[in-house]
């Protein structure tokens, strides 16, 4: 790397944003980081244009440092989220969706709450929380279901687990990261359970959420995400 590489000294965080086909999508949030200061890694799934779109960007701001990590293989969420965080090297990181569904500037917001937790995640379901355009009755239902199931599993008190908005200090994530076994969906809960167990600091924080629609949670997704939960919990 050279004096001018923005991706020279050590960034103030990294940002992790896992992106499985994400062409239509991603250019709403790529809008958003003009003025990043710190390291954005794209993991890139698929085979649409997504990669593409990203080095462009990278291309017409070189004073950003955003890198993209093309995958030929299916890494799932989890997986892919695992996979920038082995590439970190800020203290403080974290993830978030490509289709910006919490804006990049709220992501900056959870990174400033660091200085009082290990781990503050954006939650949809605590006081203050705004949801511009929410998910259909269906979905929600779901959704809070499956939080009882993971407060029954996990003895995890938060509201929500599944919000794709969380930053970490870097620690945190190196103590357990060796553990870790999910790449789905069920990532999150398995992380926030190891770091909890491990004695760090989880704040949950209010945030401001928009439903972009063409989730990435499928058919079925919700039945493997349970069974890697029970493998995950009783595996010890």
């Amino acid at each position: 790397m050279t004096d001018g590489d923005p991706c020279a000294p050590v960034p103030p965080y990294t940002l992790i944003i896992p992106a499985y086909n994400e062409e239509d999508r991603i250019s709403r949030l790529l809008s958003q980081l003009v003025d990043a200061k710190g390291e954005i890694l794209c993991i890139c799934e698929g085979d649409d244009a997504a990669p593409d779109l990203i080095e462009e960007f990278a291309r017409c701001h070189p004073g950003i440092c955003i890198r993209c990590d093309r995958r030929n293989e299916r890494l799932g969420k989890g997986g892919a989220i695992l996979a920038g965080l082995r590439q970190a090297r800020a203290s403080a990181v974290g993830y978030m969706d490509a289709d910006a569904s919490t804006s990049f500037s709220q992501m900056l917001g959870l990174f400033a709450h660091l200085d009082g937790a290990d781990v503050v995640i954006g939650s949809r379901w605590v006081e203050g929380s705004v949801l511009e355009t929410q998910q259909g009755f269906v979905r929600r239902l779901e959704s809070r279901i499956f939080n009882t199931v993971i407060r029954l599993l996990f003895n995890l008190p938060y509201k929500d687990t599944q919000c794709g908005a969380k930053v970490f200090k870097k620690a945190a994530i190196d103590a357990v990261i060796a553990d870790m076994v999910s790449t789905g969906f069920e990532f999150d809960v398995e992380l926030l359970w190891r770091i909890r167990d491990a004695g760090f600091r989880i704040r949950e924080h209010p945030i401001s959420w928009n439903n972009m629609g063409d989730s990435r949670v499928k058919g079925g997704d919700a039945g493997r995400m349970l069974f890697g939960l029970l493998r995950v919990r009783f595996s010890r």
